[in-house]
């Protein structure tokens, strides 16, 4: 319907067309958008997703993708696209006034899937882009969230296409992934607390000749007399012959052709590609001094003059309106943390929002949102801060650590609001970390084996593994796990109460321990799959039958012995329904 509109000064202005036609509304397309889109998507929410910009930015901006990353695109089965896309990196080089001070490969777990690859941040975009489509989801560039108002019930958006035309949008919710100038979080009022590095950086999209080994980041630094680094070379694989990544510290000569973007933009955060590219002759200029081997630079794609901040707002939302991403945190690109962390924050935020929407689980959720994820985004803004003005060689943590933390398979929520009770030996997975992929699984039908990701993929809502050599016991569990999910799907109110209605429960798997007999590869109740080589129990380390609740995002939500299956889930579904805040008192009491 079209509504004349009054203006500020009493004037009538062109018509608006007001709409309600979807769930939620994702204000920009960058990686954390699309994900967040295709994860909605995938959970059955319809969303909108809007761009400012008519067309993906051809830059290679955030290329790392970290191994944690990769198992969420496992789970919703874009992993094997992205793998035959991007280039394995492999370690890093790092060289010190032209000499090596380490080698550094990157050697994960073997019980670990992937490992850290790069990718352009426009490939990685068009990928998960063409995987929204495939959802029935596609972006609406030229589009952009002019203002919003929000109230108990919704959120009113205004927003204007290409071609100038204004839509009164009305959606359920709001979610501002729409980076480090973010008009939602501006709309929201959050403060945006932090600062800005004074040094300006060159980045530039290149090929080179040089006697490197593949798969090799090199990062070479001049060390002054007094110990201070005055001058900076990284490079970053990227797909195709010779081509990286480069960052380099700008000279004196080239800062002034910064516009600064800020600026332009008045809100002060200085914060990305800040204006004109450096010539690839500024660019060679660096490699001849700092390169620990000669090299030819050729084939400039793109250039930009980088600036740093480092902020995050002090909530990841407020009512029915969210930020992720850039919107939310802002951080030196140490380690590649950015994009990654922004991704989890899309996966974390919409399977909440996804329950709420279909009316399986009270709004209470969506407030874990900030409790589980800001303390993630504070912690890696103060890590990243740290590595760049000290040096990684200035962590404490042992290098084992620090890298599978760099991997962000660290990440966790065990003081999270949603974390049951733990259970089970010193050591072992509990409810709020990762849940652990492991090999070697077996199935009767199939004649290879399986990971556990491969059992887990395509399964977008929470899963129950139960872990036992009985299939008497494991039967009567997945019966309970069923009827138990079934009964209390779905949760209304607002002060923590539960009540039936209609949607499915967890879905239920089975995973017999390798000492059970063959006749038990066979389960009436649920699917069943044979811990060949003992590899679940080495990593879940079960205590006799033992049940675990998988979250869709790939963390453990709860871990119970089997005999207390009802009772465990029950807790468990009632937690998504409660206040998080009163939930974790109760749990403190």
């Amino acid at each position: 319907m079209d509504v004349p509109q009054r203006s500020g000064a009493g004037q009538w202005e062109a018509p608006v067309t007001q709409t309600r036609t979807t769930d939620v509304l994702i204000a920009g397309a960058g990686p954390v958008g699309l994900s967040t889109a295709a994860e909605l998507c995938r959970h059955g929410v319809s969303c909108r997703l809007v761009d400012r910009l008519p067309a993906r930015l051809p830059y290679a901006k955030a290329v790392g993708i970290q191994p944690r990353t990769m198992e969420i695109w496992d789970r919703m089965g874009l992993a094997r696209t992205v793998m035959e896309a991007a280039v394995p990196i492999l370690g890093q080089l790092i060289y010190v006034n032209g000499r090596e001070q380490a080698r550094i490969d990157l050697a994960l777990p073997p019980e670990v899937p992937y490992g850290f690859a790069a990718l352009p941040q426009y490939e990685t975009e068009r990928l998960i882009e063409e995987y929204v489509a495939g959802l029935g989801t596609f972006v609406e560039r030229g589009t952009e969230l002019l203002s919003f108002t929000q109230d108990r019930d919704g959120v009113g958006a205004r927003l204007r296409d290409a071609s100038g035309a204004e839509e009164e949008l009305r959606v359920r919710y709001l979610i501002g992934c729409d980076g480090a100038h973010s008009t939602v979080r501006k709309g929201l009022g959050l403060p945006y607390e932090g600062g800005a590095f004074a040094e300006e950086y060159m980045l530039g999209d290149v090929e080179v000749d040089w006697d490197l080994p593949y798969g090799y980041g090199v990062r070479s630094t001049h060390r002054a007399d007094d110990g201070s680094t005055d001058d900076l070379l990284v490079c970053i694989p990227l797909p195709g012959p010779g081509r990286c990544r480069m960052s380099m510290t700008v000279p004196p000569e080239l800062s002034t052709r910064s516009t600064g973007e800020a600026r332009k933009r008045g809100d002060g955060v200085l914060h990305g590609l800040q204006g004109d590219g450096p010539e690839l002759s500024d660019l060679q200029a660096v490699v001849d001094r700092l390169a620990p081997t000669p090299g030819t630079l050729s084939r400039l794609r793109w250039s930009s003059v980088f600036r740093i901040s480092h902020r995050i707002v002090d909530r990841y939302g407020e009512g029915r309106v969210f930020v992720a991403g850039d919107a939310a945190h802002i951080h030196p690109p140490t380690g590649a943390q950015g994009m990654n962390t922004g991704i989890q924050d899309a996966c974390n935020l919409a399977w909440k929002l996804a329950l709420v929407v279909r009316g399986e689980a009270g709004p209470g959720l969506l407030r874990s949102y900030d409790a589980e994820r800001r303390p993630v985004g504070a912690e890696v803004v103060g890590r990243t801060v740290r590595h760049a003005t000290q040096g990684m060689d200035a962590d404490p943590d042992d290098p084992g650590t620090l890298l599978l933390r760099e991997a962000q398979l660290l990440v966790g929520y065990r003081d999270g609001p949603l974390a049951a009770e733990p259970y089970g030996p010193v050591g072992a997975p509990q409810p709020g970390d990762r849940a652990p992929d492991c090999a070697e699984l077996t199935a009767s039908v199939a004649a290879y084996p399986l990971r556990l990701l491969d059992i887990l993929r395509g399964r977008a809502g929470h899963v129950v593994l139960l872990y036992g050599d009985d299939p008497d016991v494991l039967n009567r569990a997945a019966g309970t796990a069923m009827a138990t999910g079934s009964a209390l799907t779905a949760v209304g109110d607002t002060d923590g109460s539960v009540h039936p209605a209609p949607g499915p429960g967890p879905e239920t798997l089975a995973v017999l321990g390798r000492d059970a007999s063959a006749a038990a590869a066979c389960l009436v109740a649920t699917p069943a799959y044979r811990d060949a080589a003992g590899e679940f129990a080495r990593l879940y380390r079960p205590e006799g039958p033992t049940g675990f609740v998988v979250r869709p995002d790939g963390y453990l939500g709860a871990r119970f012995p089997l005999d207390g299956i009802s009772v465990a889930l029950a807790d468990y579904l009632a937690t998504l329904s409660a206040d998080p805040a009163t939930a974790g008192a109760a749990r403190s009491a």
